[in-house]
């Protein structure tokens, strides 16, 4: 086994066999030839529990020399119940030790990620802004996502503003996923001001769109009513090439439906038909499903026989109410539908 027959860089064989008899100690089981990103997860937790923040080094060191990065999981041990600024404070250190590189840049991603869940926003940024102004770890946008996505989704828009001018400070951009956080954010919130703005940004900036970009433009048009202004911005995208989330059809066709043109979401969704088998599934389950919601069980009905006619699989509550209703006297007078 490689982690026994040679030394990795940076990381001494004390430490690595100090990390051996830690997981061979915690797991009860011998290290396994071929861990899993989930296993070195758990080996982070046990030594955190334990306190052994020398092995949780270790530990982070080795998962990316074994090619694993740290996943959503690896700082779980920190919650709610447990943090406190010592806590944090040794995690910082720990990481501040680990190789240079995409090994503390990955772990630091990660414990920011894990803060901003504990809806700890401050204390992510002033991790970002130690690691930074010690030349420790110089931080990217990336690293600022889950920051700004927290802050924003909780509207604290001067907050989130205020965090943009840190990352001027230290010498990072707004990329186009940073703009488009604060684009989602302002059109979810009707904002199209707001919106607007950060579209002349990133116009000035020469930032491209790309689809979440006109995802979070047909949202914004679609929460202002103003649904004509949603399908322009489609048919830019279908000009442009520019492919669509699931998450785009849905904002038109529930706009759609809440105005109540019921034969305009089925000729909406005509549209797209048969070009994508997994499209297909999602748009005409989608719109099934709310129009009995709706009550509209005729024009469900008409969709759900063009599901059967093109095998396209519905969900349990789907069929429930197609084996109910295909037998009535409303299926008869079906003109076909979709």
């Amino acid at each position: 086994m490689s982690f026994l027959l040679r030394k990795p860089p940076n990381v001494n064989l004390k430490s690595l066999a100090t990390l051996l008899r830690f997981a061979t100690t915690i797991a009860a089981k011998p290290f396994p030839d071929d861990p899993t990103a989930a296993y070195y997860d758990e080996l982070a937790s046990a030594a955190a529990g334990s306190g052994d923040f020398h092995v949780l080094g270790d530990v982070l060191n080795k998962r990316i020399q074994d090619g694993f990065l740290n996943t959503k999981r690896t700082f779980n041990f920190i919650t709610h119940s447990n943090f406190s600024p010592t806590l944090l404070d040794d995690i910082v250190k720990t990481l501040s030790q680990l190789n240079q590189g995409v090994t503390r840049r990955n772990a630091l991603d990660c414990l920011v990620t894990r803060l901003c869940r504990l809806r700890r926003a401050d204390d992510a940024v002033r991790v970002i802004e130690s690691m930074a102004h010690g030349g420790i770890c110089a931080p990217s946008a990336c690293t600022f996502y889950p920051v700004l996505s927290f802050l924003t989704r909780e509207k604290s828009f001067e907050h989130a503003r205020r965090v943009v001018d840190l990352m001027a400070e230290l010498g990072v951009g707004l990329d186009l996923m940073a703009h488009n956080i604060f684009l989602m954010a302002y059109c979810f919130a009707g904002d199209l001001d707001a919106a607007a703005g950060v579209l002349r940004r990133m116009e000035e900036e020469g930032v491209a769109a790309d689809t979440r970009t006109f995802d979070a433009l047909v949202l914004g048009a679609c929460k202002a009513g103003k649904v004509e202004g949603a399908l322009v911005v489609l048919r830019r995208m279908l000009d442009d090439g520019v492919p669509m989330l699931y998450s785009t059809h849905m904002y038109i066709i529930g706009t759609l439906l809440r105005m109540k043109c019921y034969e305009h979401a089925m000729k909406y969704v005509r549209i797209f038909l048969g070009k994508d088998t997994l499209l297909d599934a999602e748009l005409l389950g989608c719109l099934a499903s709310k129009l009995v919601n709706l009550n509209r069980h005729k024009e469900a009905m008409s969709i759900l026989v063009q599901m059967k006619q093109r095998r396209v699989p519905m969900g349990y509550k789907l069929h429930d109410f197609y084996e109910k209703n295909v037998g009535n006297e409303m299926e008869q007078k079906i003109d076909g539908g979709v």
